[in-house]
Parts: C-alpha cells; structure tokens; sequence
C-alpha cells in the first residue's frame, strides 16, 4: 500500500506539543494517513473520511508510536553486522525489524584498524541503500581498565591520521564513535571527529570528573551505556558517572535487559535529568537466537538463560536484548508511554541529527508500531 489510512487509534504518540499543548503531544481516538512512505496527515479520527481512502487500517483501539531507533546494535540471528556475506548482515538487521527497530545504527567492535577500514566499506552501500543509517565505531580507542567485551591487546590511544583514514573510508557513514577520553590525545581526537560531522560518545572509559567536563566541553554529545564499561554511580566521586549524571543536557544510553542496570541505577537516572535515557540493545550476535557458544571478534562468548557472558573472566558481552523488550522494561518503570517513546524514537534520533525518523509527524518517514499490553507489531516502516 503505498498510501492508506491508520483509524482507530486509542493513542497517538507525536511528542509534538502542537496537539495538547504538552511535550506529550498526545491525541486520543486519533487518525493518520500515510502517503508513498511518509507521514502525510495527522488529526482526530472524527476530521477523517474513511471513504476518501481505497486503503484504510484499524489500529482496533491500540496505541500507535513511532519505530524504535537503535543506535547501539552489533548484531543477531548468529551474526554481526561487520558479517562478510550480505545475506547475513540482513539477517541480523531483520530479527531486530520484527521487534519495532525500524531504524539502525551499525556498531563496531574493537578490530586491527585495517580490519575496520574493511568492515566500513562493506557497510558503505548498505547505508547508501538506506539498510542503515548509519555506522557507529565502539573501539578501539577504548580504557584498558573498563575494555569489557573488547580484545585488550587492540585498544589504542586516538591518533588523528588513523581517524581521518576511517572518516574517508566511511565516506560519511561514520555517524558516531565511541572513546575514552583520558587516553592520550583522547580531547583533541573529540575536537576532530566533531569537527567532521561525527557524534562522540564516552565509553569504556575510567575519566575522572575533570576530564569528563573537558570532553564535553571539546564537543563529546552523550554517553555509551552508562553504568557499563565504568565506574558505578558513586555519591561525591570524582568519576564519569557521576561528572554525566550531573550534566543534565547529556544523553544518557542505557541497557535495560534486567542485567546491565539495577533498579537503583535507573531511578537515579531518571530523576537525573528530564527526558535524557536512550534506549539501545548493544545486543550481539546471539539476539533472537539460543543459548550457546558465540564469539566478538576473537574472544569466545558463551550465553546462558539469555545473559552472554565472556568465557574467560565472566563479564557481560553485549546482550540479547531487542528494543520491544527495553520498551516495556523502561515502561514499567517510569509508567508514561510519551517518556519510553522519547526515550526509544525521539531522542536517539535527534541526538544523531536522523530527521526523517524518531517521531510521528507529518513528513517523517512512515515508521509505525502499534502498541497494546506490553504486545508491539509493525504497521508500516
């Protein structure tokens, strides 16, 4: 159907503050009509005439919210996005199209940085062609203390004419990467990168709070799962955490499978700051697959009751989570479906400058979920 009309609508989540005059931006037993892939109408279903439409779909009374936005992801159904056959990158991308993730960021692990130049330019067309809308390198400029899921012996301190032969090769793909900052030449390689058009995030870092703030202030525009790949929350430390939980104006990206973050810690964040969680998998290969052996890059994973782990020491390796799950997990705890829609749409979109997607709006891209008792299906994407 390549125009149609959405009626029925028990909730319409915009985050547009132009229908209720909040930044909800609810509208109740509200309509939506679609046309050649983009949002072309938007209003109360008693404005609408159903008999103007050859195509028309109930939503039976469901919530309608924009498509998830991931823009932390490595991968699923056994593979990595960095996979060298097309067939499975696709397969990967697809378990999480089939859980609400309409949009994709491809997250990198720590690799050789020729081995990197080579998994960009296999990404290149697939973001050319719109499979993804990005590329996110998580590596491997990264702390040796807080490496987590990432080879030691690879991570490296930025240097400028490395970053600048990843930049070319990603021909502007690259939207996002991920550094410590207190690793020599850390604050100039965010001063760089920003200056290239690429969002940098803090992760895998031990940055006390000093050289936090320097980061941000040098252009550093959110933080990679927080509370993972460094310090816990701390009160009165002079750590990355707690220099990002004071910075209200900083994203906050957060893994909540139940594992990664405690409840304790999501109830600091959300009482942080107003409306500063992103949501992301960092899932790897294992999601929407069995328990089992898997691997990042060269270090053996084993995943036992969904939870993956490295064999070796017993860290967290990623997870298995998909963006349905982290919907609802963050629902049950703040309870307001508009705050988990900014959280897992907007605001990972806008963080990233994706325009097109995040909300539901006229204009946008036709990304559309419905959403009922903890139950999300596709509409359109």
């Amino acid at each position: 159907m390549s125009s149609f009309l959405v009626t029925d609508i028990g909730c319409l989540v915009t985050n547009d503050p132009v229908f209720d005059g909040t930044s909800l931006g609810i509208i109740s037993d509200a309509a939506l009509a679609v046309s050649d892939g983009k949002i072309s109408w938007i209003g109360s279903a008693s404005e609408v005439k159903t008999s103007d439409y050859q195509n028309v779909v109930s939503a039976k009374g469901k919530a309608i919210i924009p498509g998830f936005v991931d823009i932390h992801c490595h991968g699923g159904a056994g593979f990595y996005f960095s996979d060298l056959s097309p067939e499975n990158v696709a397969a990967a991308r697809n378990v999480h199209l089939k859980h609400g993730t309409t949009t994709h960021i491809a997250s990198l692990v720590t690799e050789p940085v020729g081995v990197l130049e080579e998994q960009i330019l296999r990404l290149v067309p697939m973001v050319n062609a719109g499979v993804f809308e990005g590329i996110h390198l998580e590596g491997p400029y990264l702390s040796h203390a807080r490496c987590g899921a990432h080879e030691p012996s690879l991570l490296r301190s930025p240097k400028i004419d490395e970053l600048s032969a990843l930049l070319d090769a990603g021909q502007g793909s690259i939207s996002m990467v991920t550094l410590a900052p207190e690793l020599d030449g850390g604050i100039e390689a965010i001063e760089y990168l920003t200056s290239r058009g690429v969002t940098v995030a803090l992760g895998h870092s031990q940055a006390d709070a000093a050289t936090t703030k320097a980061a941000f202030a040098a252009g550093a525009k959110l933080i990679t799962h927080f509370s993972n790949g460094m310090p816990k929350p701390s009160a009165g430390a002079s750590t990355i955490a707690e220099a990002s939980l004071a910075e209200k104006r900083i994203p906050l990206e957060m893994i909540l499978d139940g594992i990664h973050v405690s409840e304790e810690i999501l109830k600091e964040v959300l009482a942080s700051g107003d409306r500063r969680t992103i949501l992301i998998t960092d899932s790897m290969s294992a999601a929407g697959g069995a328990d089992g052996s898997y691997s990042i890059g060269s270090l053996e994973v084993v995943v036992v009751d969904g939870v993956a782990r490295l064999t070796s020491n017993h860290s967290l390796a990623g997870s298995t989570l998909t963006m349905d799950r982290a919907f609802t997990n963050l629902l049950a705890a703040n309870n307001s479906i508009a705050d988990c829609v900014f959280a897992a749409s907007t605001l990972p979109a806008k963080t990233l400058g994706l325009h097109a997607v995040g909300e539901i709006a006229v204009g946008k891209k036709a990304h559309i979920l419905e959403y009922k008792n903890s139950e999300i299906s596709m509409v359109a994407s």
